[in-house]
C-alpha cells in the first residue's frame, strides 16, 4: 500500500497556493518478507494438523472415556484396573484387592518384592519371592486363622506354635539342631515313634520325670557307648512282668551251693564302679570284691 502527502503553500504577493514537493511513503509488507510470512503460517498449520491427528490416535490407542483410560477406571474409592497389566517401575498404593469372583495374582520373571517403610522411609519389613527361594525379614512374624486364633508366631526370642498340635509329615520326620521343649511327644496313629541322636547323645530332662509308654508294642532303647537312668531323688522302678538282662555277664566268684535240679540260680552283684553282674548263688552272697568290675 502506497500513500500520497502533498504540502501546500502560499506566497505573500499574489496570495496563490503553490505545491511544495511530494512525498510517497510504502506501508505493509511486501517482498521476500511476504513470502516468508506466508511459509511460516503454512508450517504452523502442517504442525496443527499433525498434532491434532497425533492426540487423536492417542485417544484411540490408550481407550481415554468418561471413566478413565481403557481397562483402567477411576473411582471416588480408588483405582480399578481388568484384566492383566505390566508394571516397569515400583507401584505405591495403599491397598490392593482382587475381585470378588477371582484372585489376585503377582507375578515377575525375575523376583516379586513387598517392602513395608516407616515414617522416615526406612524398610522395617519385607517379603522377598524369587525363582528358587522365599526371603523374609522382619522383627515379628505372625499367622492367624480366619477366626483371629495365633497359629504360628515367631521373633527374635523363638517361635510359637499356637494350635495344641504340630504335625510333622515328612518321611524323615523333624531335624532339631539344638533343644526342645514339648510337654507330649506323640507318634501318628499306627506308626513307630523314634528319638535318634546319629553323633551325638540323647537327652531327656523333666522336672518331676519322665514318662515313657506305648500302649501296642516294644519300647527300644539303643546306645553306642552307654544308656544313663538317673534319679535326683526317688527310686528307679522297672514294673513289669519280667525284666530280662540277657548279656549281662556272669561272675567266677563263689559256686553254687544249693542248686535245684538241672536249675542254677543266680544273685546280681553290683561292683563299686556300679556295674551289675551274675555270680553262682550260694547259701551265703557269692559276690566278691575281686570281681573285675
Amino acid at each position: 500500500m502506497m500513500v500520497r502527502e502533498q504540502y501546500v503553500t502560499t506566497t505573500e504577493e499574489s496570495g496563490v497556493l503553490s505545491p511544495v514537493s511530494e512525498y510517497i511513503y510504502m506501508i505493509g509488507i511486501y517482498g521476500w518478507r511476504k513470502r516468508c510470512l506466508y511459509l511460516f503460517v503454512l508450517l504452523l498449520l502442517i504442525i496443527l494438523v499433525v498434532n491434532l491427528a497425533l492426540t487423536i490416535w492417542i485417544l484411540r490407542v490408550m481407550w481415554f472415556n468418561a471413566e478413565g483410560m481403557g481397562y483402567l477406571q477411576v473411582h471416588e474409592d480408588g483405582l480399578r484396573l481388568e484384566g492383566e497389566s505390566d508394571f516397569l517401575f515400583p507401584v505405591y498404593a495403599q491397598e490392593i484387592d482382587s475381585r470378588e469372583d477371582s484372585a489376585l495374582l503377582i507375578q515377575s520373571s525375575e523376583n516379586v518384592t513387598l517392602n513395608a517403610r516407616n515414617a522416615n522411609g526406612d524398610v522395617t519389613g519385607s517379603v522377598s519371592v524369587g525363582p528358587s527361594q522365599a526371603e523374609g525379614f522382619s522383627e515379628h512374624f505372625n499367622i492367624s486363622s480366619n477366626h483371629d486364633e495365633n497359629l504360628f508366631y515367631a521373633d527374635g526370642n523363638g517361635a510359637v506354635v499356637g494350635k495344641g498340635k504340630l504335625r510333622v509329615t515328612g518321611a524323615e520326620g523333624a531335624l532339631f539342631e539344638h533343644s526342645v521343649r514339648t510337654p507330649m511327644v506323640k507318634a501318628v496313629l499306627n506308626k513307630e515313634l523314634k528319638l535318634e541322636s546319629p553323633t551325638r547323645s540323647l537327652s531327656m530332662d523333666a522336672p518331676k520325670g519322665v514318662h515313657v509308654k506305648a500302649l501296642a508294642g516294644n519300647v527300644d532303647v539303643t546306645a553306642h557307648f552307654d544308656i544313663l537312668l538317673h534319679s535326683a531323688e526317688g527310686l528307679l522302678i522297672l514294673d513289669a512282668e519280667t525284666v530280662r538282662l540277657p548279656k549281662l555277664p556272669v561272675g567266677e566268684a563263689g559256686t553254687s551251693g544249693d542248686s535245684q535240679g538241672m536249675y542254677n540260680m543266680y544273685e546280681v552283684c553290683v561292683c563299686p564302679s556300679g556295674k551289675l553282674f551274675f555270680s553262682t548263688a550260694g547259701v551265703s552272697s557269692t559276690c566278691s570284691e575281686s570281681q573285675d568290675c
